[in-house]
């Protein structure tokens, strides 16, 4: 992970319903603005926000996210966090496999997000929750 060398302070927003997850998307998105990221980037890091928001509501059982600008010295990004109390992932790798899923979607949520963005991080343990560190930076 590269550490920011500035950072604006982080938002904190609480996921507990399907709102919240709009809430998510929209501050991701002006933040992505803010950083000048261009939109195709932009839209990579807000459909990965909204994936893991919606992972934070329906299977960590809410929780919150922090959005926030960052910068590494030589380029602006934005840095999104989710973090849930919920009964955390048993099987990572499997978890990462695309195609399962442990509901009705189309199980893409932490792969594709994976590969939307430019820097991932995830700790995870069973009944611990779950932390997914998001980071998109400017080209």
């Amino acid at each position: 992970m590269t550490e920011p060398a500035a950072a604006a302070a982080p938002q904190r927003l609480d996921i507990v319903d399907d709102k919240d997850v709009v809430r998510v998307r929209q501050a991701v998105r002006v933040a992505a603005v803010a950083a000048k990221l261009p939109l195709v980037d932009q839209t990579k890091l807000v459909t990965a926000a909204s994936e893991l928001a919606r992972n934070t509501l329906v299977h960590g059982g809410g929780g919150y996210a922090t959005v926030a600008g960052v910068h590494n010295g030589r380029r602006a990004g934005v840095r999104a966090e989710f973090v849930d109390s919920g009964p955390g992932i048993v099987d990572l790798g499997l978890a990462f496999t695309d195609g399962y899923t442990t509901g009705s979607g189309l199980g893409l949520g932490l792969s594709g997000s994976r590969r939307l963005v430019d820097e991932f991080e995830i700790d995870t343990s069973p009944g611990a929750g779950t932390r997914v560190s998001v980071t998109k930076w400017a080209r």
